[in-house]
């Protein structure tokens, strides 16, 4: 079965999703993703932040489809042609995904334990806008502990649901879900119970903003500061294999390992997340391997591989060519100086 992106066509196996078939040509052709989670059955279709636009439906039916449509949960038809990077109307349409992202969620990246692995950071950095239309109030909320592990501030919560897949699908007995519904809608346990089941820790790492933090590792440090590196232990309960985020010679976290789509692909227990945050405890593969986009890998590399900084970057997209053809004839003219004095 054949499907061509942007101009780039692949071959792809029956029933596979035109954002499996964008990341097996690679990150700068895949879609966005702040809803879809792959490991997650179920997971798509909420964000609406992946939708591309599919210009012929397939070989057979070449007419494009009306709408543009969530790559995460449309699949693929032979001779399907879809658009994603080079289709303005979808860069135009990701603009206003993000501002409707935006309208509640608080600007306290500065103070949110997600900055530098939020994925909401990376989607507004390059699809978003610099301004805002919106002056009402924000949907505010009081942080609330959600047990002893598990942090909930729900000001930064965009309703992505990847929560609560993963405790429908990893725990035995679900105890949060949203509550309420439309502008009211909101992440939270029945009756304030606490989510303290053995895999409950990884509704943080599922987590793309800094809605579920870790109360273990809250306010410590920057994640640009610390030093990722993979591990593993013999564990009863889960695989064993995760990252150990140290300062200094510290513990400070430990995560599921990620993959270049910040998804876990082996879940983890609580004991190894919470419990064990001694090196004695595992076992040292060596040094997490770190997309060189990233914030994390900031000062590990050579000048020559240095990104554009924020600004740079930023100044360029929001670059604008002046077109001034005011009269200068009135202007003296610019007097040059003698070879002498000049050094």
């Amino acid at each position: 079965m054949k499907v061509t992106i942007d101009n780039i066509t692949l071959e792809v196996e029956p029933g596979t999703t035109i954002m499996q078939a964008a990341r097996m040509i690679g990150p700068e052709i895949a879609p966005p993703a702040m809803c879809y989670y792959e490991p997650l059955k179920g997971t798509g279709g909420k964000c609406r932040g992946c939708l591309v636009k599919v210009t012929a439906g397939s070989e057979k039916d070449p007419r494009p489809m009306p709408k543009l449509v969530p790559s995460c949960i449309t699949t693929v038809q032979d001779g399907m042609i879809v658009e994603n990077t080079i289709n303005e109307q979808v860069l135009e349409t990701r603009k206003g995904i993000v501002e409707f992202l935006l309208l509640n969620h608080p600007l306290d990246c500065p103070v949110c334990d997600q900055a530098g692995e939020c994925h909401l950071q990376d989607f507004s950095f390059e699809h978003g806008v610099s301004s805002t239309r919106t002056v009402e109030d924000r949907n505010t909320f009081e942080p609330v502990d959600l047990g002893p592990y598990i942090k909930l501030n729900m000001n930064r919560c965009i309703l992505c649901y990847r929560c609560v897949y993963a405790a429908d699908q990893l725990t035995e007995g679900r105890v949060h879900g949203v509550m309420h519904r439309g502008d009211h809608a909101e992440i939270s346990t029945y009756i304030e119970k606490a989510i303290d089941n053995d895999f409950s820790g990884n509704v943080i790492d599922v987590c793309p903003v800094g809605a579920l933090t870790d109360r273990t590792y809250r306010f410590k440090s920057r994640v640009w500061f610390s030093k990722p590196e993979d591990a593993h232990c013999d564990c009863d309960k889960c695989s064993g294999n995760v990252t150990l985020w140290y300062r200094g010679d510290e513990v400070i976290r430990v995560t599921g390992r990620k993959n270049e789509w910040g998804e876990v692909k082996e879940f983890i227990c609580n004991t190894c997340r919470f419990e064990r945050k001694k090196t004695s405890d595992w076992v040292i593969e060596g040094p997490t391997k770190i997309a060189r986009h990233s914030v994390i890998s900031a000062n590990k590399y050579g000048a020559n591989l240095i990104q554009p900084s924020f600004s740079i970057k930023q100044a360029a997209l929001a670059y604008k060519l002046i077109d001034d053809d005011r009269d200068r004839s009135f202007l003296p003219a610019k007097k040059s100086l003698p070879s002498s004095e000049k050094k």
